[in-house]
């Protein structure tokens, strides 16, 4: 296992200088799920929630994220987005929010990918849970990283 890189030689914290580091075209894609009773699922296709559209609600959510995670996550990058994906497919046992998130920089977008499907999949939550007690957000996970050089 190698050394953390957002600490430094006396163990603080670090925001880590990607400065050296030439852009490239950098792309993530995450995803996670919310897991739903039956008649919450019925609701949500429907779209008969008091709170309104879920599915579209939470895409937007994950949108937003995706474009703030810098002022989320404290020694994370501010990054120049380029394509910020957010879908919510609804699927037997409840939701899954997928994102891919899109920069030209000289350091990853993993971590807004990761907050997209996760605001997407809380925005979901926080729109049922006067419907439903029994919601569990699972599998918030890294798909996907690739970089290319600008061409």
């Amino acid at each position: 296992m190698g050394k953390f890189s957002h600490i430094d030689k006396e163990g603080k914290a670090n925001m880590v200088d990607v400065g050296h580091k030439p852009p490239q075209v950098r792309e993530a894609k995450a995803s996670g799920k919310i897991l739903l009773e039956q008649e919450t699922i019925r609701l949500i296709k429907e779209n008969d929630l008091k709170k309104g559209d879920v599915l579209t609600v939470a895409e937007i959510a994950g949108i937003q994220a995706a474009k703030k995670t810098s002022d989320l996550i404290p020694l994370c990058h501010s990054l120049q987005i380029t394509k910020a994906e957010v879908k919510c497919t609804v699927v037997d046992d409840g939701v899954i929010a997928s994102t891919r998130v899109k920069c030209i920089g000289q350091t990853g977008v993993e971590m807004e990918a990761l907050t997209a499907a996760s605001v997407a999949l809380l925005t979901i939550y926080d729109m049922c849970k006067a419907v439903d007690k029994n919601m569990k957000i699972e599998g918030i996970t890294l798909l996907d990283k690739t970089k290319t050089d600008l061409k």
